[in-house]
């Protein structure tokens, strides 16, 4: 066999050509994941009011910052977990299927629920008022209080302040059983259990 140079081929090294492929991985050659660690959701405690022995009671859960009005109340709607019932919480506001709308105006909150939606006792309008109330006031310290409607199927209305609910501080979840402070029973709450502020109007 006669030798490449005498056929008129030139003899060659490596021939360069260029630089590597980027993300192309060499055959055997494992991909390392990213050590970037993801960005931490910062976390805050707000209060659900259930009841206790007829007086509403707040028990503190933890959501993702900032909080978020929606996402509160559908936790509230779920009632209380196998360990509150175990100490006896129980709740007044029946199952919902579709997320109650929540619209803010400064210190006023409207909290529309689906037409869906079986009708409230007082009882359940004060959960829902409550815990409405004081999640705005973690949203927004500066507003002082919180006055919330809610605005029943039919048009029916019912308002609480934020004055008017419990000003026991909540407990963590699993902590032992200690009612928080019970509204002035000369505030309004009467015979359905209402917490005070605006009565039920309407149909």
């Amino acid at each position: 066999m006669l030798p490449l140079a005498a056929c008129g081929i030139p003899e060659t090294g490596v021939v360069e050509a260029g630089e590597p492929a980027t993300g192309v991985l060499q055959p055997g050659v494992t991909a390392v994941p990213s050590e970037t660690a993801p960005e931490a959701v910062p976390l805050v405690k707000v209060p659900l009011y259930f009841v206790e022995d007829g007086a509403l009671t707040a028990v503190s859960r933890t959501v993702a910052a900032p909080g978020d009005l929606g996402s509160t109340v559908l936790m509230l709607f779920k009632g209380p977990d196998a360990q509150e019932r175990g100490r006896g919480l129980t709740t007044e506001l029946p199952p919902i299927a579709v997320a109650p709308t929540i619209r803010t105006d400064g210190t006023a909150v409207t909290v529309q629920l689906p037409r869906t939606a079986a009708g409230l006792s007082d009882t359940a309008v004060d959960q829902l008022a409550c815990t409405v109330a004081v999640a705005r006031l973690r949203q927004d310290p500066a507003l002082g209080s919180a006055q919330v409607t809610v605005e029943q199927p039919g048009g029916r209305l019912a308002g609480r302040s934020s004055d008017d609910c419990p000003s026991g501080a909540a407990r963590p979840s699993g902590a032992p059983a200690e009612t928080a402070a019970a509204p002035d029973p000369e505030a309004g709450r009467g015979t359905g259990g209402s917490v005070g502020g605006i009565g039920p109007t309407g149909g």
